[in-house]
C-alpha cells in the first residue's frame, strides 16, 4: 500500500529557502514525468520521515495536486540523518520502474561446517518491476552452500513481473575456507629470535669467573 505524503507547490528556491522551510517541518523536493510540467514541492517532514522508515517507494501525494508518485532518489545531509530535498517521478497504473533491493541472506551455509565462512558480496540487486508489486527486499536461502561453491545473481529467484538488471554472473555470495596470508603463516612457523638454545656442557658463567 502507497504511503500518503501531503504537499504543498513552492514557488520559491535557494538555499536559503529551503532551511526555512526545513525548520517549519516541511522538505523540498520536486515532481516530474510523464510528459508533465516539473513542480517544486514541499513536503511534510514528518509523513517522508515515516515512508522512508517503512521502505516505501510508491506513495500518493495529496494537497495542492494528487498524483501517485515514486521516490526517486533522495539527498541527506554529511552526516546521513536528515533528509535535504526528494526527486519524485510521476509513475501511473501498468508503468515499471527501476530499483535496487537489497539482499537479505536466509539460513545456514553446510559448508560453514567443514571450516568455511559466508561472504556476502553483493549486497543490492539492480531490477525492474512493475510499480504496482515493488518488492521490500530479495531473500536468499543459503542452506545448500557448500563449502567452495557460490550464488550469483542469476540464482536468485525473484518476484513474479521482476527483471533482474545486474549482470547473472555476478557473485552475491560465496563459502570458501579463510585464506592465510603468507606473511601471517611465516609468523606462525617462525621460531623466536630471543630463545637461545642451550648449549651442552658449557659451563655457568658464574663457575668458569670462580676458576680464572
Amino acid at each position: 500500500m502507497a504511503e500518503i505524503l501531503h504537499i504543498e507547490k513552492r514557488e520559491t528556491r535557494g538555499k536559503r529557502f529551503a532551511k526555512r522551510m526545513r525548520k517549519i517541518g516541511k522538505i523540498p523536493g520536486v515532481l516530474y514525468g510523464h510528459g508533465k510540467e516539473t513542480v517544486s514541492l514541499a513536503i511534510n517532514t514528518d509523513e517522508l520521515d515515516a515512508s522512508i522508515r517503512h521502505g516505501a517507494r510508491l506513495v500518493e501525494l495529496q494537497g495542492d495536486m494528487k498524483e501517485s508518485a515514486f521516490v526517486k532518489q533522495i539527498q541527506w545531509d554529511a552526516f546521513g540523518t536528515k533528509v535535504l530535498h526528494v526527486d519524485l517521478t510521476r509513475v501511473e497504473a501498468g508503468d515499471s520502474v527501476e530499483i535496487s533491493l537489497t539482499v537479505e541472506l536466509r539460513g545456514v551455509a553446510p559448508g560453514t561446517k567443514q571450516g568455511g565462512t559466508i561472504e556476502h558480496q553483493l549486497h543490492e540487486l539492480a531490477v525492474r518491476c512493475p510499480v504496482a508489486a515493488i518488492p521490500e527486499s530479495v531473500s536468499l536461502n543459503i542452506n545448500n552452500l557448500e563449502l567452495d561453491q557460490t550464488i550469483t545473481a542469476g540464482d536468485i529467484e525473484l518476484p513474479s513481473g521482476t527483471e533482474l538488471l545486474t549482470a547473472a554472473s555476478t557473485v552475491v555470495v560465496s563459502c570458501s575456507e579463510p585464506t592465510v596470508r603468507e606473511g601471517e603463516a611465516e609468523e606462525e612457523t617462525a621460531p623466536s629470535s630471543d630463545f637461545e638454545p642451550e648449549v651442552i656442557g658449557r659451563k655457568p658463567e658464574d663457575e668458569e669467573s670462580e676458576k680464572s
